[in-house]
């Protein structure tokens, strides 16, 4: 059985609710990821920030990305999956939720994300299409996570 903890990128990094959004894009550049999780004053999830959202949430809005903080951009519920977690329920909850990268969570930290790349790495070509179709062409609103 592959797990969310085989195929799951190590070593992601919270982005705290506090920081401000200039932050987040200089840290998603250090780390040369395009999304980071959101993480509140328990370091529990909270939301995941993607560097579309800086852009078409902040900037192209004409705000300034060192006032607006992460926590601000965090919409919704955020969706995790635990590191113990099937292939089968990884996929199911990213198409059923249309999204494209999803924090692997274990004992309540964040151990890693999972993203289309991650996919892309540990899936059969035929799977990938089936989940791209669904994520993407079944979309009737663009999604950003």
């Amino acid at each position: 059985m592959t797990t969310a903890g085989d195929i799951m990128h190590r070593g992601a990094q919270w982005i705290p609710a506090h920081e401000t959004l200039d932050r987040a894009a200089q840290l998603m550049r250090e780390l040369g990821v395009g999304a980071l999780p959101i993480s509140d004053e328990n370091e529990r999830l909270c939301g995941i920030l993607t560097d579309r959202d800086i852009v078409i949430g902040c900037v192209a809005m004409g705000h300034d990305p060192s006032k607006i903080t992460a926590g601000e951009m965090a919409q919704g519920t955020p969706r995790w999956i635990d590191a113990t977690a099937d292939i089968t329920d990884v996929l199911r909850e990213m198409k059923e939720h249309q999204i494209r990268r999803l924090p692997v969570i274990d004992n309540k930290r964040l151990v890693g994300m999972i993203s289309e790349a991650d996919l892309a790495r540990h899936l059969p070509e035929g799977e990938i299409a089936h989940w791209a179709e669904s994520v993407y062409a079944m979309s009737a609103t663009p999604r950003t996570r």
